[in-house]
């Protein structure tokens, strides 16, 4: 009676993954058959899935049955080379498109110190009001955006908001009066709203997630190099005072616009692809790519169109809202330092020019650090610790805001722990909850809603400083930056505590006896995916 007890699950168990196996090997070959041998299959015969529109076999293409081989072919000199070759062209072309994108973003806090607001004649909270409306289009059209750049193909999407975002800033060097600022600032956010997002969804398609984060913080590094580029070129422009009638403020947005217009046109031809279209690589290298990611990953539905049920399923998981409020606690500081930083630095006694030269070193200081903390967090692979790290360090740069107030050497020191930890910390969250979504759908929606809710920490930012603070030394924006950054490492740790659960419970979990399709239509939400902590 015991031994009947005990061997009946096993047995009923055993038949249901053969009965399993076997279905599903009928289903694909009564697909292939319909698609081979059915005369109306090539007009658009439906396949015996309801709301399926790609094969089952998904990801295994004509040469699955060589896979294994494939895989010795490629020895590890030779993966190194092919990766080589995939950074050399996805990394550089996106670093310089989000450069620019978030260079004409900030440029106004330049071209506030060389008299945009004394000509336009701003008073009180207006320059804040103008910072803020950027936001309301920037946030509310990310997960469009990213559905729009997998249905038109990234090369034609991004450099079509790049020639776009680069006109409004050339306009925005025109406007006469407040109501043109605000007109400009709110389409130069429609235009900007698919790069950040865009080109992390776009990243985490070519990499494997534990490669991932070195790719990512130089990526992101983008926006030190734009802050430290947009303070040198605005102390050379600024120095056009005056030429053919225009101050100098006008000159910063008319020249950089107009440089954004003229890349837009040569990154039309080199902004890289998904894996499964990239013309660069052979067929060969396309189809090692797509394993290496298949073994990472799962699959990753290329195939399918993203619809309406597909988002509407990637919130059903809680920790979608949780990875957006870990961007979102430090967006409030990251652009604080962006818009405000020139005008905190001339309050230490230096003029235009010096100003625009000192914000540089906390910009370079940045992307040093970020680069060190990525090199080991891939070495690592771990990514909790690495965000936990660089927070504390900007936490202690604003404590030492908030209580120095008559050593400008400190103080200046300070700014560069909060740039160096606000901006080494970025990378890692969005990079960590980006590779952590399995599949086209989950990622493109899960990361332009985390870098969309986001962005409503630059609406408090655009506050944050206010001009009647400054005889405060400017500590209700200092404390409100340390209580978002707080928020963001409390989320950390949710997230990290979430991961590690789920993760435990799927170890303890039965054998899945999905299939393939399956699988991939539920991503990360497959009980034989693993997170990375």
């Amino acid at each position: 009676m015991t031994s009947a007890v005990v061997h009946a699950p096993r047995s009923t168990t055993r038949e249901r993954a053969e009965q399993a196996e076997q279905a599903e090997a009928l289903r694909r070959t009564d697909w292939r058959d319909q698609k081979s041998s059915s005369p109306d299959s090539s007009s658009g015969n439906e396949p015996p899935y309801p709301n399926n529109y790609y094969d089952p076999d998904i990801g295994r293409g004509p040469a699955s049955d060589n896979d294994d081989d494939l895989r010795l072919r490629f020895s590890p000199s030779r993966e190194r080379r092919l990766l080589a070759k995939i950074d050399l062209h996805v990394i550089p072309v996106l670093s310089v498109l989000y450069l620019l994108a978030f260079l004409d973003r900030t440029n106004i806090a330049n071209a506030s110190i060389f008299g945009l607001q004394d000509e336009l004649r701003l008073r009180g909270s207006q320059y804040n009001t103008a910072l803020t409306i950027f936001f309301v289009p920037y946030i509310l059209f990310e997960i469009p955006s990213n559905v729009l750049l997998k249905k038109l193909k990234p090369h034609l999407w991004l450099s079509v908001c790049m020639f776009g975002f680069g006109l409004v800033t050339i306009c925005q060097g025109l406007v006469q009066n407040y109501s043109g600022l605000l007109a400009t600032r709110f389409f130069l956010g429609l235009t900007e709203t698919g790069m950040f997002p865009g080109s992390f969804y776009l990243i985490g398609m070519w990499y494997r997630r534990s490669e991932a984060q070195k790719r990512y913080s130089f990526f992101f590094g983008s926006t030190s190099l734009a802050g430290a580029f947009g303070g040198l070129l605005a102390s050379a422009i600024g120095n056009m005072e005056g030429l053919r009638g225009y101050r100098g403020w006008r000159w910063i947005f008319l020249l950089e616009g107009l440089l954004t217009c003229v890349v837009a046109f040569a990154f039309f031809f080199v902004i890289p692809d998904f894996p499964e279209n990239a013309k660069w690589l052979t067929e060969e290298e396309r189809r090692y790519v797509q394993i290496r990611l298949l073994k990472d990953q799962g699959r990753s539905a290329a195939e399918r169109p993203i619809s309406f049920r597909d988002v509407v399923k990637v919130f059903k998981d809680y920790k979608i809202f949780v990875g957006g409020f870990m961007y979102f606690g430090l967006i409030v500081p990251a652009y604080s330092y962006a818009f405000f930083a020139p005008g905190i630095i001339q309050t230490y006694g230096y003029n235009r020019i010096q100003t625009q030269l000192y914000s540089v070193p906390p910009w370079a200081a940045s992307f040093t650090f970020a680069m060190v903390v990525a090199y080991f967090s891939d070495k690592f692979k771990h990514r909790f610790a690495f965000t936990i790290m660089p927070i504390c360090v900007a936490i202690a740069g604003f404590a030492i805001l908030i209580v120095v107030h008559d050593n400008h050497h400190l103080q200046y020191g300070a700014l560069c722990m909060v740039t160096m930890g606000v901006y080494s910390a970025m990378p890692v969250v969005v990079c960590w909850f980006n590779m952590n979504l399995g599949g086209h759908h989950r990622r493109a929606v899960g990361t332009a809603w985390q870098i969309g809710f986001g962005n409503i920490g630059g609406i408090i930012a655009t506050y944050a400083f206010q001009p009647k603070d400054k005889a405060d030394f400017y500590r209700p924006g200092y404390a409100i930056c340390i209580s978002f950054i707080c928020l963001s490492a409390g989320s950390c740790l949710v997230y990290a505590a979430s991961l590690l659960m789920q993760n435990r419970q799927r170890e303890k979990a039965p054998r899945s006896l999905l299939t393939e399709f399956e699988k991939t239509e539920l991503g990360d939400m497959n009980p034989e995916y693993r997170y990375l902590l």
